[in-house]
Parts: structure tokens; C-alpha cells; sequence
């Protein structure tokens, strides 16, 4: 049914379907995984205050070559100073979808000389998303986003994320709710184990070991094929080097290797237990004959 119905953009199928948008979608989850998680200004929980609010962008990004800039392949861009964005999906065409969003940051800054808000550019997103799945002549965007920042003179973060359809939807940042999120490919298997290990009053490093052990759900070759950027408050924002990734990494394989050998020390307690029994059983069943 859908090979008849999948040729033109415009046209539903009878069961309300556009396959273009669903294939999109599924441009999306073949893309690299990208996740957030918020955690809480560890110098404010120091001295017993809750402060604000930290936000730690992680994505997968592909191996690149041994001569290739890696600069020049990024997952996490900056739309303004204060807002950050995550893509997974295309690259060319979430490079197209950033260069729209950074000149109507600054067009806005040119027409009413304040910063744009982060739900205003992200309803912009949403909107160019939409408008390239009604339109003929064109194709949908192959990505989603989460979008990330600081309102001026607010401390709190804003979450959002965008689809290829156009739709757009923001993320509580309330105690008691998931405060994480991710995109892209296995990302149900990362939003589960997010949703496992996730707590209210995480530090910034924290926060930023469970990004990157989410990561390494589904990522193989370990931290150079990750990418991690920090966002603090507004205007405050921080890549992490590869080697402080790598040492992040490290110390997870190590936490597994200790947790590994307790199982194991467990298990032969357990075997030595069992078979002390055993012999105790089988001791007084020939006593008693």
C-alpha cells in the first residue's frame, strides 16, 4: 500500500499516513544517539543551596578519520551564547536547520535588542520542520533535536525537543520528574537506563558520568566517539577534552570491573554455602545409617 502513496510529500495515504515524514523519523533513529541530563550546581549543594541548574549535552559522534579536523564534525553546536543544541538524523541537513536558527537569533537581536528565548527558537525550528513536510518540491528534515538554555535573568534551564514532523515539546524540570532525555539511534535503551540511575540531587560530575555511562550503552569504541558539553547557566558553556572523557571512562570500567569481581566473590559464597549444606546433609544421612 505505502509504495503508492510514498512518492509525493503532499499526499496522504487512506489511512491519514505521510510516508515521507515516517521515513524521516526513521532517518532519526539509524542517526547517532544524543541524550541530556540535569544535574545541580555542585558548589551551590556544597553550601546547602540549591543552585543552578546544570545541563550536560551528550552525544554519539562518528569515527573520523586520522587527518580529519575534528572540529569540523560536531554534534553539539551553540545557536547564541545561551542555547545549545543536540542533533541526530542527517548531518548535512542539521547543518542547513542551525545556520537558519543562528540568523534569526541574530536577526532577532538586530530588531528588539534582547536575546531570543529558547521556546521562541524553538518554535522556530519546529516551524521550518513543519513547513518542509506540506510543501512540494522539497522533503522533510531528516533530524530531531533537543534544545537547551538559559532565559535572561532566569536560573532555571529550558528542555526542548523537535521532531521532523514539526512537532516541538518541552521536558519538566521539577523535582520528582526524569530530568534526562535522548535521541537517535538505541535511544530507548538509553532513556530506560537513564530512567534507572537518575536521581533529583545529582552534582555536575554526576550528572556528566551518567551522560557519558548512558552513552556507553550503545557506543563500542569508547570516549573518542563521544561528545560532552556542559551548560551551567546563561553564557556559560563547556566541551570536555577528550582526555577528561577518557579518564570519566576509565573510571566507570573500573567501577564495573570491582562490581564484577563482588558478583563473582558472591556467587562462590553462595556455591560454598550450598555445598557446605550439602555435605552436612549427606554426613548425617550416613550417620544415621
Amino acid at each position: 500500500m505505502s509504495r503508492s502513496y510514498d512518492r509525493a510529500l503532499t499526499v496522504f495515504s487512506p489511512d491519514g499516513h505521510l510516508f515521507q515524514v515516517e521515513y524521516a523519523l526513521e532517518a532519526v533513529r539509524k542517526g547517532t544517539c544524543a541524550s541530556w541530563v540535569m544535574g545541580v550546581n555542585s558548589f551551590a549543594k556544597q553550601v546547602g543551596v540549591r543552585g543552578k541548574d546544570v545541563v550536560v549535552l551528550g552525544v554519539e559522534k562518528k569515527s573520523i578519520l586520522q587527518l580529519q579536523d575534528p572540529r569540523t564534525v560536531r554534534k553539539v553546536v551553540m545557536l547564541d551564547d545561551h542555547i545549545c543544541l543536540a542533533f541526530a538524523g542527517l548531518t548535512a541537513d542539521g547543518r542547513v536547520l542551525i545556520d537558519k536558527a543562528r540568523i534569526e537569533c541574530q536577526s532577532h537581536r538586530l530588531t528588539v535588542e534582547d536575546p531570543v528565548t529558547v521556546e521562541y527558537i524553538t518554535r522556530h525550528i519546529a516551524g521550518i520542520q513543519q513547513r518542509y513536510t506540506q510543501s512540494g518540491g522539497v522533503r522533510p528534515f531528516g533530524i530531531s533535536t533537543l534544545i537547551v538554555g538559559f532565559d535572561p535573568h532566569d536560573s532555571r534551564p529550558r528542555l526542548y525537543q523537535t521532531e521532523p514532523s514539526g512537532i516541538y515539546s518541552a521536558w519538566k524540570v521539577d523535582r520528582g520528574t526524569l530530568q534526562a532525555n535522548a535521541i537517535g539511534r538505541s535511544s530507548k535503551t538509553v532513556r530506560e537506563f537513564l530512567e534507572k540511575n537518575h536521581n533529583d540531587d545529582m552534582t555536575r560530575e554526576e550528572s556528566i558520568k551518567l551522560t557519558v555511562k548512558s552513552l556507553l550503552e550503545v557506543v563500542q569504541t569508547g570516549a573518542k566517539n563521544i561528545e560532552i558539553s556542559v551548560m551551567e547557566s546563561y553564557g556559560k558553556v563547556t566541551n570536555l577534552e577528550l582526555a577528561e572523557i577518557e579518564a570519566i571512562v576509565s573510571e566507570i570500567e573500573r567501577e564495573k570491573e570491582a562490581e564484577a569481581e563482588r558478583k563473582r566473590s558472591r556467587i562462590a559464597a553462595t556455591a560454598a554455602g550450598q555445598a557446605a549444606m550439602s555435605s552436612r546433609a549427606t554426613n548425617a544421612g550416613q550417620g544415621s545409617t
